[in-house]
């Protein structure tokens, strides 16, 4: 049952399309170099959440360090609910992160995020074309989550390289993903089929620091 003050920010809480414009215009003023947040602002903006937040998204990240979401995004404390792990997976602790979030704090928008690159991808496509040396248990603990949908992708392409086929296969992670939030969680399956809550995928550019939704 969500507490007093956590049903009161539910009410405040942006539609998914507004949080969604929200996102792509503050990528709009990363990419231009034209933040809207300073120093001065996030130290003020420090006070207004010691005693709650509210964040009007959730986004479900690569840990990649070149890929922040607040800063890409240019938001500040408390308005995003960002959760990191390598190659973007959707294992128990993340989708249970993401309930928490939306259950919580009523947010309606999930953002799953690829970026171009990814490493985590790449080793799982190096691991399907049989090259390098198998990683440690825990790493391959991901690669084995990225690695199905992925392998479908290149049995279908004769002759790839992961080089070639590392562009379909980051947005083709992303999709599983997405897919993963409502198929292993009942509560985000309702809550989606309800239309209380959106789940878009994306995909980050580390050349031009632009966000792609799909």
């Amino acid at each position: 049952m969500w507490s007093h003050s956590s049903l009161l920010r539910t009410l405040m809480t942006l539609p998914a399309a507004e949080a969604l414009a929200r996102l792509q215009d503050g990528n709009a003023r990363f990419v231009a170099d034209a933040p809207n947040l300073t120093v001065a602002e996030a130290h003020h903006r420090r006070a207004e959440v010691v005693d709650g937040q509210a964040p009007f998204a959730i986004i479900l990240g690569c840990s990649d360090s070149r890929v922040p979401a607040e800063v890409i995004f240019d938001q500040g404390l408390g308005d995003l609910f960002v959760i990191r792990v390598a190659g973007n997976i959707a294992a128990s602790s993340q989708v249970g992160s993401v309930e928490f979030a939306a259950t919580e704090f009523g947010t309606r928008l999930v953002v799953v995020m690829g970026h171009t690159g990814c490493g985590a991808v790449l080793e799982t496509l190096k691991q399907i074309r049989g090259a390098g040396a198998a990683p440690p248990a825990n790493l391959q603990s991901i690669v084995d989550r990225i690695r199905p949908a992925v392998e479908r992708l290149a049995s279908a392409a004769p002759g790839w390289t992961p080089e070639s086929l590392i562009g379909d296969a980051v947005r083709t992670n992303v999709g599983t993903s997405m897919n993963d939030l409502t198929a292993h969680s009942d509560l985000l399956h309702r809550l989606v089929d309800g239309g209380g809550l959106h789940v878009v995928g994306a995909e980050y550019c580390l050349e031009t620091g632009v966000v792609d939704f799909f």
